[in-house]
């Protein structure tokens, strides 16, 4: 044999060994990651996910691979995204919101599922019961429209004087009307008159706020829907630009620029989906993982805000209050 056709089957051997050596190694897991959002818009909470993760053993590239799939707001596109991942196929799915949720529930009976997701998971048919979910999903309810109450409650302390408020909700949200009740209800009881006003677009919210002004309203109450939270900037600017106090779900939307924010972290709701997706990994069955709820809701409030729109925030919310930002 010449040297130079040995070199060249060396070289070709030589080639062949590691990938014969990788398919004798057990295949990385895989997560589908499906969001109704963008990218960047998960991007603050990605690290509670993946804090959540190597809680439980698992680190992003060394112990598991993560198909992302996100659908831009165009929440038709979900259940195309979500049957892509099942036919990849992937070892479970997390869906990082409602939409979400209910496009991975309607796509595999098979493959696990661990939902971040607001509305009354029991009601929309997504598990059997929080203590018991059955079936292939488990995950954190956020149950986002019983403390719109609360939001209202607040709003109304920090602008007494304001007879008419706005709720903005996108009526592609499975809870819109159940948001919509909550608040008519509070505001009845309050005494204050409750406009609806509806956007699930950038142009609609351009809208919203020239409604805002035809109908003085003296406050707005953001329902916490995703589409909103990936225009949080855009909020927090026609906001300030109209002089229109605004309350919103998440403490991001005050680290926009909003006024004040009231609900649960949704990095912590993150961080347990993580552990949960770690613990389905290790072979936990999601069936006997109960459905978490939050214990415990966050309070914030933009001073620069505030001042900026006249307002005085009570010494007793700012007292309460769990993040002040000066």
């Amino acid at each position: 044999m010449q040297r130079r056709e040995f070199i060249t089957l060396l070289g070709g051997a030589a080639a062949t060994w590691p990938i014969a050596a990788r398919a004798q190694q057990p295949a990385m897991p895989v997560i589908g990651f499906l969001g109704g959002s963008s990218a960047a818009e998960r991007v603050p909470f990605l690290a509670g996910f993946r804090l959540g993760l190597s809680e439980a053993g698992y680190v992003e590239g060394r112990d598991v691979t993560i198909e992302y799939r996100f659908a831009e707001g165009q929440y038709d596109r979900l259940p195309a995204l979500v049957t892509d991942l099942v036919r990849r196929p992937v070892n479970v799915i997390f869906a990082g919101d409602l939409p979400s949720s209910l496009a991975a529930k309607a796509a595999t009976a098979s493959i696990p599922i661990v939902i971040n997701s607001g509305g009354d998971v029991v009601q929309l048919g997504i598990v059997g019961s929080l203590s018991h979910p059955g079936a292939n999903v488990t995950g954190v309810n956020l149950l986002l429209a019983p403390f719109s109450s609360k939001q209202f409650e607040l709003m109304h302390e920090l602008v007494p004087n304001a007879k008419t408020v706005a709720l903005l909700i996108n009526p592609q949200n499975v809870n819109a009307e159940l948001v919509t009740k909550t608040v008519r209800e509070s505001a009845r009881a309050l005494g204050v008159r409750a406009i609806v006003l509806r956007a699930s677009t950038e142009v609609e919210l351009e809208k919203v706020f020239a409604t805002l002004v035809q109908e003085k309203a003296g406050a707005l109450l953001v329902h916490a829907d995703i589409f909103f939270t990936s225009e949080r900037d855009q909020l927090a600017t026609m906001a300030a630009r109209h002089a229109i106090p605004a309350i919103y779900g998440w403490r991001e939307f005050c680290l926009a620029g909003g006024l004040i924010s009231y609900g649960p972290s949704i990095a912590a709701a993150y961080r347990q989906c993580g552990v949960y997706v770690g613990k389905i990994l290790k072979g936990a069955n999601p069936a006997d993982l109960p459905v978490v709820q939050p214990t415990k809701f966050d309070l914030v409030i933009n001073l620069k805000t505030a001042k900026a729109l006249g307002l005085t925030v009570p010494l007793i919310m700012q007292m309460t209050a769990d993040e002040v930002i000066e």
